[in-house]
């Protein structure tokens, strides 16, 4: 071997040791099946799941109230049928909001927030307020009684959704606090002189998916956090009646009698249930022994009939609709669609989940009901108006709004569910904003120039000393970038002025 040879292999052997490795293939993830990036899947999945647990609660809301109401000399099938005219008509608020425009529904929030306010104030005038177990919550209509609380909910969401995505471009800390956060505390002030604890943490939830939603530091939630705890403390001291529900849900075996009662009712109807459940119709728990079992504790009525399978469905399909609502937030191209789409399925999901909590035992009774569920009537048509506005932010999908275009359908599907013309949905005025602006003066020798919404405006050249009256104006040469400047006479007709070459000084022949 030579002398030449042996730096040569050495080179190639460093060659060899410092050539860049091959770039490593990225793990696969999972993807799921075909069908669920459809652009329709995020309206099939809300339609879906919301569907079958209104079904759900049909069934069980005629099995949980019939024995009352055979008990207390009623037709034992009056609180379903009722049940039934109601989701009726909470199917038609859901048609109706299937069909609204965005825009629409952005630009009345804050007249639906002022009425909405205005109801939590009237309700609390007693002769129009109607008092039940000592709380002043309802307006009787006749044939149902109308809930303001639950309406808050839904507008304080529509309404602070709005309010943030408009100020988008310059939010900040404070600009998302305010006037959200105060809003919150005057609705949550109103809605404790009730009192009505439950809505209180309902609109908590609120306000949290819409600043989470609208990119709130993490830092600030723990902050939130300790004010919430603080503030609830407080309340349980005030009132003796929450310091007494604290007490039964850490120990409910105390107060077996009292404050336990019920808790241990809802224990002994999901332990009889086992894994396959008692049948349907066949709870013993119905027979006016669980109190409020149509309503508050129908998850506990679930878990005896229907056993622990027929809970595992209901947890399941809140979590389809979970997963639906968040879907949809991510591939919405409208900010104040995402935002709502956030806050108002956190709300729903966030009382499912506490309603499901204090029947099992694992949080303090708070009264609020378990959404397309239970029994109510403002709140299942409320909600099913929200499933509408779900299902209407799903279509407005750019994805979903080609496929709507593309697609055969027929006649009663364009009628109910129509496709949306854009994917975002400007904010209108109520009415035309040239007919409330004022004239401005002249100052300074130059007029100012009003143009179009959206554009700034500008003043024109003030007029050349010594110029005569109704002369015409010299012209002025050409700008660096080659392109003429324009003037704007008095009539609002532009006018463009002539081109002079770069080479010859304005103005001269």
């Amino acid at each position: 071997m030579t002398t030449t040879e042996r730096p040569l292999r050495e080179v190639r052997a460093a060659r060899g040791r410092t050539r860049p490795a091959a770039p490593r293939t990225p793990p696969r993830r999972w993807t799921g099946p075909a069908w669920l990036d459809g652009p329709l899947t995020s309206c099939h999945l809300v339609l879906g799941a919301a569907g079958l647990l209104l079904l759900i609660g049909l069934v069980m809301v005629f099995s949980a109230s019939a024995i009352e109401a055979a008990l207390a000399d009623e037709p034992a099938w009056a609180p379903g049928v009722k049940q039934l005219v109601l989701a009726c008509i909470g199917l038609g608020a859901m048609v109706v909001a299937m069909r609204l425009p965005v825009g629409l529904v952005r630009r009345w929030s804050p007249i639906a927030l002022l009425v909405v306010i205005g109801l939590l104030v009237l309700v609390l005038i007693p002769g129009i307020g109607l008092e039940r177990n000592g709380a002043r919550q309802w307006i009787p209509l006749g044939v149902t009684d109308f809930q303001p609380s639950e309406a808050g909910k839904l507008v304080f969401a529509l309404w602070g959704a709005h309010v943030i995505a408009l100020r988008e471009r310059y939010l900040t800390t404070t600009s998302l606090l305010v006037p959200v956060l105060p809003v919150f505390v005057l609705l949550s002030g109103l809605l404790i002189l009730e009192p009505d604890f439950g809505g209180v943490v309902s609109l908590g939830l609120v306000l949290v998916g819409l600043l989470w939603a609208g990119g709130m530091p993490m830092r600030w939630f723990g902050a939130f956090a300790g004010v919430a705890v603080a503030a609830m403390g407080v309340m349980v001291w005030a009132a003796p009646y929450r310091m007494a529900r604290i007490t039964a849900f850490l120990d409910p075996f105390a107060d077996p009698d009292h404050t336990g009662f019920q808790a241990i009712r809802g224990m002994y109807a999901l332990a009889t249930g086992g894994l396959w459940g008692v049948g349907l119709g066949n709870s013993a728990m119905k027979w006016n022994i669980l109190p409020e079992a149509e309503s508050d504790y129908i998850f506990a009525i679930i878990g005896e009939e229907l056993g622990f399978l027929g809970c595992l469905v209901v947890v399941t399909l809140y979590g389809v609709l979970a997963y639906a609502g968040f879907r949809i937030a991510r591939r919405s191209a409208d900010r104040f669609v995402q935002l709502a789409c956030v806050a108002i399925t956190v709300w729903l999901i966030g009382q499912a989940t506490m309603n499901m909590g204090y029947v099992v035992g694992l949080l303090p009774v708070t009264g609020v009901t378990l959404p397309l569920i239970s029994a109510g009537g403002t709140s299942l048509i409320l909600t099913l108006f929200i499933v509408g506005l779900l299902a209407r932010f799903a279509r407005s999908e750019p994805a979903a709004i080609e496929a709507l275009r593309t697609a055969e359908r027929g006649r009663l599907a364009r009628l109910l569910a129509p496709a949306p013309t854009v994917a975002v949905d400007q904010v209108r005025p109520r009415r035309h904003p040239a007919a409330d602006v004022p004239a401005r003066p002249v100052v300074g020798g130059a007029r100012t120039l009003l143009h179009a919404r959206g554009a700034e405006p500008r003043r024109s050249p003030a007029p050349t000393p010594g110029a005569r009256a109704g002369a015409p104006a010299r012209p002025r040469p050409a700008s660096r970038s080659g392109s003429p400047l324009r003037d704007q006479p008095r009539d609002g007709a532009p006018r463009q002025r002539p081109v002079v070459p770069r080479g010859r000084p304005g103005g001269q022949r």
